[in-house]
């Protein structure tokens, strides 16, 4: 398995606790969540259910006869009620150490709210002093936050863990394309992002562009309509919302901007929103160093390839079918070194944190991330692509990401320099630069004067 070493290892810790553990495990959907349970449960004797979206009396019944056939080896008849499912469960727990997953729990309780009484009723009773380890699953996110976890919730304060999984950073997304370059790793990440169900569609053996053409363009394909396949299995007005992501994938992200462009009121748009953010398609961001409630905040998509299918395919799809596959990927191809200047920059924030956690930068970072605001220098807005700043803001990092075809000139080095002048002087500051296609002489003569770092996309795989 590609890159789920300390997920594994945090549930294997778990399962060998001597005491009742339960842990809540969640995340967005095609993240992974349940290829992770499945591989702990071939290492384990477990016990393990998938609810599915149908009526309560047909889970209880695959409920009653998963425990049945485990414990008994036999499937006699349903149980009654979930009570006593759960009864029998407690019955057949002896020394040996018990796993229950029940996987996409939202689906059971959805339609039965008052099972999470039921065993919130059980642990305070029997499995708090059992040898059971409870692991409840699933890719409803606010769900499993607020109605599993939350302070309303008869669960509230019997969770021993919680796990969110998340996408998988470019380091891990770069291992299921072993035959590519390394630019060619992080274009494909670019473009499909950090979930595993998305990185298995291309396969290394193919060109990227041959990759887009039977991965994405193709009628029929898996990604071909996957994003709205899922805002409408998840949301009740995809229409809504597959317009306010296109703004953001266009260019629009302050919120009045978004509502401008899709033609509502601001104080609707925020409601579908939160709700975006909910789901973690969507990701409010404020500049570094700025408190979270500042009002230059902005909206980002925080999935490459919910980006990438905006950005090309919802908005050229009948273009696209007249063109033919072939030629859309090529025409694409052609553009993508202007769309990877987003996602380079994550790539590059990304870097940052691994290297971070190796204590392998200038100093352990409090805060990473893009930083805009006023320069009192150029007396104009300026921007930086990232920025680290120490936790009292005494040491700064000030960083240039650039994924273009040509070696990175001196009007660009230049262009940090005066950036970084829009904080303190007696900051220490350090300068460093990420870029696809190096740099030209000037550059690297200065930057060797100077300290500043000069990288390239294979540094940041070393």
């Amino acid at each position: 398995m590609i890159g789920r070493g300390e997920e594994l290892g945090r549930i294997e810790a778990l399962y060998q606790s001597d005491t009742f553990e339960f842990l809540v495990m969640y995340g967005r959907r095609r993240v992974g969540k349940t290829t992770i349970l499945q591989e702990f449960a071939q290492k384990r004797e477990v016990l393990f259910y998938s609810a599915q979206e149908k009526n309560d009396s047909l889970n209880l019944r695959d409920f009653s006869r998963m425990l049945q056939m485990h414990f008994g080896r036999q499937y006699i008849a349903p149980f009654g009620t979930w009570e006593e499912a759960f009864s029998y469960l407690t019955d057949n727990i002896r020394d040996t150490r018990v796993a229950l997953i029940i996987d996409e729990f939202p689906f059971l309780a959805g339609t039965n709210p008052s099972i999470k009484s039921m065993i919130q009723h059980e642990i305070d009773h029997h499995w708090k002093g059992q040898n059971l380890f409870l692991i409840l699953c699933g890719s409803a996110v606010s769900f499993m936050v607020n109605d599993v976890m939350g302070y309303e919730s008869p669960l509230y304060g019997r969770v021993t863990s919680s796990m969110e999984v998340c996408p998988f950073d470019y380091r891990d997304g770069a291992d299921f394309f072993p035959d590519y370059t390394n630019e060619e790793k992080l274009v494909a990440y670019g473009i499909l992002g950090g979930i595993p169900r998305y990185l298995n569609a291309f396969s290394s053996r193919d060109s990227i562009s041959a990759n887009i053409e039977k991965a994405i363009l193709r009628n029929g394909a898996f990604l071909n309509d996957e994003p709205m396949m899922l805002l409408r299995t998840e949301l009740r007005e995809p229409n809504i919302y597959n317009s306010i992501l296109e703004a953001i994938a266009r260019g629009y992200n302050r919120l009045t901007e978004i509502a401008d462009c899709i033609h509502e009121e601001k104080s609707k748009c925020s409601k579908y929103m939160t709700t975006l953010e909910a789901i973690r398609l969507v990701e409010k961001r404020v500049p570094c160093g700025e408190k979270v409630n500042s009002r230059k905040s902005i909206y980002v998509l925080t999935d490459n390839f919910y980006r990438f299918w905006y950005h090309y395919i919802f908005v050229n799809k009948s273009y696209y079918e007249l063109l033919g596959a072939k030629d859309a990927s090529q025409e694409i191809m052609g553009d993508i070194s202007d769309f990877m200047g987003l996602a380079f920059e994550e790539i590059c924030r990304q870097y940052l944190v691994r290297q971070a956690k190796k204590k392998r930068l200038p100093f352990v970072p409090a805060e990473i991330g893009k930083w805009w605001g006023n320069n009192p220098v150029i007396r104009a807005q300026d921007d930086i692509d990232l920025l680290a700043l120490s936790k009292k803001k005494t040491e700064g990092l000030f960083v240039e990401c650039k994924f273009t075809g040509r070696p990175m000139p001196m009007e660009e080095y230049e262009d940090l320099v005066i950036a970084a002048k829009a904080f303190p002087e007696e900051m220490k500051k350090y300068l460093m630069f990420i870029s696809r296609s190096g740099y030209t002489a000037p550059v690297q003569r200065r930057a060797k004067e100077e300290g500043a770092v000069l990288l390239t996309i294979d540094d940041l795989f070393l």
